[in-house]
């Protein structure tokens, strides 16, 4: 499972032109479900995003969590995260979960993400045409993948 976090002063997702949902200060959560990805990677991913240290404290360095600013957090699905480009030009998804897989572990990291930030988050919509748009602030940018947990 990959998550590609930014932080942001705002963000919103859109879908057939309607606005689906926005947060203001906070997390944009790009998620990447694979076949091999399960409960423990989302239990593991979910703490480590709200307990970030990524947030500005009073001396302007990076020393506070998400849960200290009371920040949100909005999490789109995104399967092109485990883009392979290893040969030609043309990314192969292969590594990325199949819908019957990956939306039963999305509904659950929507689940868990809210329970560890303890209030609900915005979301997208597993499949769809989004338009993700966002002011990511710094910018602060932090990919992380929970087959890499050194």
């Amino acid at each position: 499972m990959k998550a590609l976090i930014q932080r942001v002063s705002q963000g919103q997702v859109s879908i057939n032109g309607q606005v689906r949902s926005s947060i203001g200060g906070g997390l944009v959560v790009l998620l990447g479900i694979t076949q091999d990805d399960g409960t423990e990677d989302i239990e593991w991913l979910a703490r480590k995003i709200v307990n970030l240290r990524i947030f500005n404290d009073e001396a302007g360095l990076m020393n506070r969590s998400l849960l200290e600013t009371g920040g949100d957090i909005l999490l789109i699905s995104q399967f092109t995260l485990h883009a392979s480009v290893k040969k030609g030009n043309r990314p192969s998804f292969i590594k990325a979960a199949r819908p019957e897989a990956a939306v039963p572990l999305y509904e659950q990291a929507i689940a868990r993400l809210e329970a560890e930030l303890g209030k609900k988050i915005g979301v997208g919509e597993f499949g769809a045409d989004m338009q993700v748009s966002l002011t990511n602030d710094g910018p602060v940018t932090i990919m992380i993948d929970t087959k890499e947990k050194e």
